[in-house]
């Protein structure tokens, strides 16, 4: 399996001289499992630069969104395959509190865009959502999920290919002031011995506590996840709008650095636009 990024950053896109190196879309990453459709994680505006390679074949896309908020929906509207006529799409939804399965679509309707989703060309159907501890299967890749540690709730993906295991687990605090959908304990054994773990990382120590119950974790707990967990490699995701890449590569070294005090047997990074991870090597 190999994993492309093509949005890391969090809650608006970053345009500017400052993120040059890791980039500024927001959150989307491309799954080829060298089978017959594409996989993609979730559908900030990296979509509509993973659209234009993927107009190129018609195979089946599943879309699979981890929660409603616009950062992780917005690309969409200007998703190429979306206009090829019969596309296939099927649009996973993430497990919201409510519950709004076609939230990606209603954005596009009334006065909030030009083209109403009725009148795509593509064949696109909203998946049904059977309750969270419940597998799904896509073709030979089994997907668990677990419910975020964010506002208005979300999903959490653990995808396994019967060779390799990673989670995609973005806008999720683990310490949250209010009520816990998911402890840390569960996250630890849903991310057990993973090959790679892809985990929101927004933010510093020093945005405590001002930021608390805003949804997001402080890179150093992720650290503590990852080696209690037993995670082989670890992702640093969802960088903040405002995280100059010399501030994420800051982060990067005293990640880095914790690691090697801990003498711990894992190997971070930090996401970066255009960058692809190949499960069982490294990235």
């Amino acid at each position: 399996m190999i994993l492309t990024f093509y949005g890391v950053r969090g809650s608006v896109p970053a345009p500017g001289s400052h993120t040059v190196k890791y980039g500024g879309n927001t959150p989307c990453i491309h799954l080829d499992t060298g089978a017959d459709f594409h996989l993609v994680l979730d559908s900030g505006t990296g979509i509509i630069e993973l659209g234009e390679q993927l107009v190129k074949d018609h195979k089946p896309i599943y879309l699979l969104l981890s929660h409603n908020h616009w950062d992780h929906i917005q690309g969409f509207p200007f998703f190429k395959p979306a206009y090829q006529k019969n596309r296939q799409i099927h649009i996973l939804p993430g497990l919201t509190r409510p519950m709004q399965p076609r939230a990606i679509l209603n954005q596009m309707t009334g006065s909030l865009f030009p083209v109403p989703s009725g009148q795509l060309g593509a064949d696109i159907k909203v998946m049904a959502s059977p309750a969270p501890h419940i597998p799904i299967s896509i073709g030979e890749l089994t997907i668990t999920r677990r419910i975020l540690n964010h506002p208005g709730g979300g999903s959490a993906y653990l995808i396994d290919n019967q060779q390799h295991r990673f989670a995609y687990i973005t806008d999720n605090e683990l310490f949250p002031p209010g009520p816990v959908n998911t402890s840390l304990e569960q996250w630890q054994e849903f991310t057990r011995e993973l090959d790679l773990l892809i985990h929101d990382a927004q933010y510093f120590p020093d945005d405590f506590p001002a930021k608390s119950g805003w949804g997001h974790t402080c890179y150093e707990s992720v650290i503590e996840l990852a080696i209690a967990a037993g995670v082989r490699h670890l992702c640093l995701f969802s960088h903040d709008h405002r995280r100059s890449d010399d501030e994420i590569e800051q982060m990067l070294a005293r990640v880095s650095s914790e690691i090697r005090r801990q003498k711990a047997p894992l190997e971070a990074f930090a996401a970066r636009e255009q960058n692809s991870f190949i499960l069982g090597k490294h990235g």
